[in-house]
């Protein structure tokens, strides 16, 4: 009977080595796994991101960058309503903030990015040769960003309103989902002016920059950038973010047409 149940007992331990030795050991991550980074960018930052895009891919074989552009206030609405991003940049400063007061950021990602002038632009033949111009029967229709969603617009409103032309104006106005909307009337000649960034209108052949607006006559144009909170991958966002900072993502965006900031 004791030899029974020394038995029984040997049987048991060994069939528990058994199995301790067939499990399989945890798996480790895989570092080479590929990684989606969602890029919600203003509409006027599409050529310089083109080539960010590029170059941190290239450096980053595992990382594809989906970049969603639109007008900073549509693209802010996305994000409140649950929509994929990691890292948001905006053409203003309005957007990140509120998203900030909703606590809907990463803490201390937040950062102003680069600058950026406001321009006046017509079509290349055209004989407009000042903002006062606007006044004039030269323009039936002038191109503006929606000065609630697209901050570019609330830019121009705000030149319009320090120059006492906006109720002189109003009826010309035609209002755009964003910059790159304006440009575009003035290029096929739909509008006859339209504000814009100056870096949209590098590389453009059939408009003309009119006049580069004074910048005390409104807010400073700063693009801020920020991790979104809901991020899954915070630290390939904040990967990301730091490489904008860095000289080679700031050249890029130099070379197209965007200012650094000084700290």
């Amino acid at each position: 009977m004791r030899l029974s149940k020394k038995l029984l007992s040997l049987c048991l331990v060994s069939s528990l080595f058994l199995v301790g030795c067939s499990s399989n050991p945890p798996k480790k991550e895989d570092s080479s796994e590929k990684v989606t980074l969602s890029i919600s960018a203003a509409a006027s930052l599409k050529e310089a991101m083109e080539k960010i895009e590029k170059d941190y891919e290239k450096s980053n074989p595992n990382v594809d960058l989906v970049v969603n552009f639109g007008g900073s206030g549509s693209l802010q609405k996305q994000i409140e309503q649950g929509a994929p991003c990691d890292v948001f940049i905006s053409a203003g400063e309005k957007q990140i903030k509120e998203l900030d007061e909703k606590k809907l950021l990463e803490e201390n990602t937040y950062k102003n990015l680069v600058k950026n002038d406001l321009v006046l632009i017509a079509p290349k033949n055209s004989d407009i040769s000042s903002i006062n111009d606007l006044k004039t029967d030269k323009v039936q229709k002038l191109g503006v960003g929606e000065p609630e969603s697209v901050p570019a617009g609330k830019y121009a409103y705000e030149v319009l309103t320090n120059l006492n032309l906006e109720d002189k104006l109003k009826d010309k106005l035609v209002f755009a989902k964003d910059v790159k909307q304006v440009l575009a009337w003035t290029q096929s000649e739909n509008t006859q002016a339209g504000f814009v960034y100056y870096s949209d209108t590098l590389g453009v052949d059939n408009i003309k920059i009119v006049e580069t607006t004074k910048e005390d006559a409104h807010s400073p144009i700063v693009y801020p950038v920020a991790v979104i909170k809901a991020s899954k991958v915070p630290d390939e966002a904040k990967k990301f973010e730091d490489y904008l900072f860095s000289e080679k993502g700031q050249n890029i965006l130099v070379n197209c047409g965007y200012k650094p900031i000084k700290n």
